[in-house]
């Protein structure tokens, strides 16, 4: 029977349908199982389609997907600002020289300068000279530019870990919709299964009729049957074809690009974690938790550049070059100073950019504390609900061996004329039933695996793990 492969892509999964939703039903659907931001689930296409189809590994889907992905080029994208916001602040701090050369033309009114005697002439000019010179300017010593540095700093390592937040974020999109289509593979095959078997059903039903072994009702009640299945392969097979198109997606592929998929391995049991080696390994490498760290260190320099408002700077300021009436009438010129600032009063903005600061801080201190609590709700989560998918798989094995021998048994009935074919309907249905709940439960417990490599980061390495069952 077609069985699920991945469990790399840890998003929250029920351990139970939701109401509503009736396995092994036409055109029932498993609910959704992940819940992302809209942005994993668009990507950037690259190519064009081909005519022959894309054969697809988890491992290869995922490499495309970190490299197309909607939400992890944009977060790539939010690195380059932060590291120019970084140059930014750091510029205050360098030296900056620059180079100018200049001509001037120039006529004057003594008269508005205060002179308005006849001992000087009205008017002056018009008159001319070239000026070319280099100026030269360093801040010695601003805690406040320091601070603001640092903090651009902080920053940027907040944005670097944001991105392999949104790698492993990925990596979660693609294992679900890699999983959801292997799942809809799954149903396929069983709808078929199940259609085919309803056939033998009817056919068995027609014939015993025609020998005068069963009513007409028999015939009826199998061709229902029979219809019912049809449905349920027909709606089946669109699901899996919209379940290939939303991969696609995800993961970047062209439009029009057909797949197919390669991997369609069976149940990994894995090896046992304990609890509190989960949580510090999520601690350690939880990139969206070190990313929230460093914001926090971000705030707190920010904060301390807000208090430097108030402290005293140094700095120089200079210039060398030429001036003159022509190029052959110049002589050299300079000017340097040393300069010490000092605030007195301006107007309480200190004080405002303080309180702005500080607001922003806390706020941050209230993150992590929440990320924090997080982190643990995720990786608890990610225990109960591995355990309950591993304890459904193996329920739901025995229920497929179950009704498939009630199923045997109940066509046997009605093959000897113990029996009408309800028994044998009704025991194609616990069938049907029982495939579908095998089915989502390997699902569930892939995807609880996924939710695992999530939750205690670096879900890159650890899908590759976890679907070993190590």
């Amino acid at each position: 029977m077609f069985v699920l492969f991945l469990l790399a892509v840890g998003l929250s999964v029920p351990a139970y349908p939701q109401a509503g939703y009736s396995p092994g039903q036409p055109g029932a659907a498993p609910p959704p199982m992940v819940s992302l931001p809209q942005t994993f689930n668009g990507s950037v296409p690259v190519g064009k389609a081909t005519a022959e189809p894309l054969v697809l590994s988890l491992k290869e889907a995922i490499e495309r997907g970190l490299k197309q992905n909607l939400g992890a080029v944009l977060s790539e994208f939010s690195i380059r600002g932060a590291r120019g916001e970084k140059w930014r602040e750091l510029s205050s701090l360098l030296p900056n020289a620059q180079y100018y050369l200049s001509e001037t033309a120039s006529q004057i009114d003594l008269a508005t300068l205060g002179f308005r005697t006849p001992l000087f002439p009205r008017v002056i000019g018009p008159f001319g000279y070239i000026d070319t010179r280099a100026t030269l300017s360093e801040t010695f010593f601003d805690w406040n530019l320091i601070n603001r540095a640092r903090s651009a700093g902080a920053s940027l390592e907040a944005a670097k870990f944001s991105y392999q937040d949104a790698r492993d974020i990925v990596v979660l999109a693609v294992g679900n919709s890699y999983l959801q289509t292997v799942a809809g593979a799954a149903r396929v095959d069983t709808s078929v299964a199940q259609q085919a078997t309803a056939q033998a059903l009817y056919d068995l039903a027609r014939d015993q009729l025609k020998a005068g072994l069963s009513p007409a009702i028999d015939v009826l009640r199998a061709q229902v049957e029979l219809e019912t299945r049809n449905q349920q392969v027909i709606v089946a097979r669109n699901d899996y074809e919209k379940e290939k198109l939303m991969l696609g997606r995800v993961i970047g592929l062209p439009p029009g690009q057909q797949v197919t998929l390669s991997d369609k391995a069976l149940y990994e049991p894995m090896e046992a974690w304990t609890l509190d080696q989960a949580l510090d390994r999520a601690y350690a490498t939880r990139p969206d938790y070190l990313s929230a760290r460093a914001s926090l260190r971000a705030a707190e320099l920010a904060r301390r550049a807000a208090g430097a408002e108030y402290l005293p700077s140094i700095g120089f300021t200079g210039d060398y070059g030429d001036a003159g009436v022509t190029p052959g009438q110049s002589h050299g010129v300079f000017d340097a100073s040393v300069r010490l600032t000092v605030p007195i009063f301006q107007g309480n903005r200190v004080h405002g950019d303080v309180l702005i600061a500080q607001a922003a801080l806390d706020q941050s201190r209230a993150q992590v504390e929440n990320l924090r609590g997080q982190v643990d709700y995720d990786v608890r989560a990610a225990f109960l609900d591995l355990q309950a998918a591993k304890e459904r798989v193996a329920v739901a094995r025995t229920n497929v061996s179950l009704a498939d021998e009630t199923l045997k048994q109940s066509q046997d009935r009605f093959r000897a004329g113990v029996t009408n074919n309800v028994e044998v309907v009704q025991a194609q249905d616990a069938v049907a039933s029982a495939d579908e709940a095998l089915i989502s439960s390997l699902y569930a417990y892939d995807l609880a695996k996924i939710s695992l490599a999530r939750a205690v980061g670096n879900a890159e390495v650890g899908v590759a793990e976890y679907l070993k069952g190590k």
